[in-house]
């Protein structure tokens, strides 16, 4: 066991198929549930960066040349191990981010998900050919893979986004450094024992530690030739920047503030669990939580006392305990974030109907469900992403208001309706200015074989992580014009 000078193990990096703990500085990784140290994570400098781009380097040629028959062969046998241990996967996500098990649960089978979506590379690594294009010409199209590719994953969703990304990438042909949340690095670690468990070759998936001087020194790397990230806006906004600077690919999501649109024709039995879940599942802490529900015309009254009834029923506690609905925050310092926007909203002049702020008395970075009524669009509760268990409450007299009240944000997750009439729902789907929309349903998240979409601020690039998006941006595509 690699154990730090706190007596607690130590993650180590992944270079070159080798594990090895760098000589620097180290961050607790905490339970947040207990507020435990419960392991070390270095915070890897740029020497460790650049071996671990040296080993993907190193590796890329062989990986690069091996045939797709083999790639496939290794992606189906990691889809395995992935799917036997799944249960272990949940529990240390809970263990160390805090959601419920539950919910680690379904984090772990989204990220199969794409897994099993890569292991039909055979298919979605086809190009095209034209025969005869003019007299005597065949043109035919290739995928090559693009190179070094650079993941830095957020700490929301330890393993489910990590596999949003490499599976894809290495299937492709291209190597890869990832670089996971200081928060939660303990999901990663563990999918890279499980790579090489699998066989891929050594310096084909490698994973460095560290914080953001880290994520720099990769984005920044001259041998990266295309970055993945997810991350708030500010942050995606500054990845995107640094990358096309660089001459690099750049696939970056950023920031949400989804609204959860709650006609007077909904059926609020189907519509308000709906909403409790968006908001408060995994804490609020993921980019397709439902942050304001906006109630159309004559709805509100009874909407807002089934909201507050089913927040005040919600189980709040440790995430491995039978029947608890919402773990902690994952940190001490974000726990308290969300408690001063609760607070600036109430300054603001918004109603507070549900208070989570009690639970934060609890040991653990604990923080109960809360909902802020006649929220205005003025608001900064209304306007900034809290990214916690937070949910505003705004009002609005039709769909038009409801619609102008959705796109005048300057970011574009998703947007859900609740509604039993057809042309309420089209019309919404047409002018709703967001990637991801949804009808009747809470979260719209899109699955394996569909592009993750956001628009505006929440995303920067042009090909999306997952679906036909995902192959597109770790290829290069090769035209080939012949005449015999």
């Amino acid at each position: 066991m690699r154990v730090g000078a706190g007596g607690v193990p130590v993650v180590e990096n992944l270079i070159g198929g080798r594990w090895s703990r760098p000589a620097v500085e180290t961050l607790p990784v905490y339970q947040p549930a207990t507020a435990e140290v419960i392991e070390e994570v270095p915070l890897s400098g740029r020497d460790e960066v650049d071996a671990a781009v040296g080993a993907a380097t190193a590796a890329y040629p062989g990986w690069a040349a091996s045939s797709l028959a083999d790639r496939v062969g290794l992606m189906f046998g990691y889809r395995d191990l992935l799917d036997r241990h799944a249960e272990e996967l949940a529990a240390l996500v809970t263990r160390h981010h805090g959601k419920t098990l539950d919910e680690a649960r379904g984090e772990v089978r989204r990220g199969i998900e794409v897994v099993e979506f890569a292991c039909g590379a055979p298919t979605h690594l086809q190009g095209r050919t034209l025969r005869q294009a003019t007299s005597g010409v065949d043109q035919d199209l290739y995928r090559f893979p693009v190179g070094v590719v650079a993941g830095i994953s957020p700490f929301n969703f330890p393993v489910m986004i990590p596999l949003w990304m490499f599976p894809l990438a290495l299937v492709a042909g291209n190597t890869f450094v990832l670089k996971p949340s200081e928060r939660t690095p303990l999901g990663a670690a563990r999918l890279a024992e499980l790579s090489l468990e699998a066989g891929f070759p050594p310096g084909v998936l490698n994973v460095v530690h560290g914080a953001r001087s880290t994520a720099e020194a990769l984005i920044s790397h001259p041998g990266v030739r295309a970055v993945s990230f997810v991350g708030s806006e500010a942050a995606a906004r500054h990845v995107y920047e640094v990358a096309a600077a660089g001459h690099k690919r750049a696939q970056a999501l950023g920031g949400a503030k989804n609204h959860m649109v709650v006609m007077d024709d909904a059926d609020l039995d189907r519509a308000v669990p709906a909403v409790l879940s968006s908001a408060f599942g995994n804490a609020g802490e993921r980019c397709l939580a439902g942050s304001v529900a906006v109630a159309v015309g004559a709805v509100a009254s009874d909407l807002l006392e089934q909201l507050e009834k089913g927040a005040h029923n919600l189980l709040v506690g440790p995430g491995d305990q039978p029947g608890v609905d919402m773990g902690p925050l994952v940190r001490a310092e974000h726990r308290d974030w969300v408690v001063s926007c609760i607070e600036r909203g109430v300054a603001e002049g918004a109603d507070l109907v549900v208070d989570g702020r009690p639970y934060a008395e609890r040991q653990g970075f604990f923080l109960g469900p809360t909902v802020l009524d006649g929220v205005s669009p003025d608001m900064a509760v209304a306007r900034e992403e809290i990214f916690g268990p937070v949910l505003c409450v705004s009002r609005v007299s039709d769909i038009d208001e409801a619609i102008d009240l959705v796109n005048a944000g300057r970011l574009g997750n998703m947007a859900v309706v609740f509604t039993s009439c057809g042309g309420t729902a089209r019309a919404f789907r047409e002018r709703a200015e967001v990637g991801m929309v949804g009808v009747n349903v809470g979260v719209a998240q899109p699955f394996a074989f569909y592009p993750f979409s956001g628009w505006k601020g929440s995303f920067f690039g042009d090909l999306h992580v997952q679906g036909s998006d995902g192959i597109d941006f770790y290829t290069r595509k090769k035209m080939v014009v012949s005449k015999w």
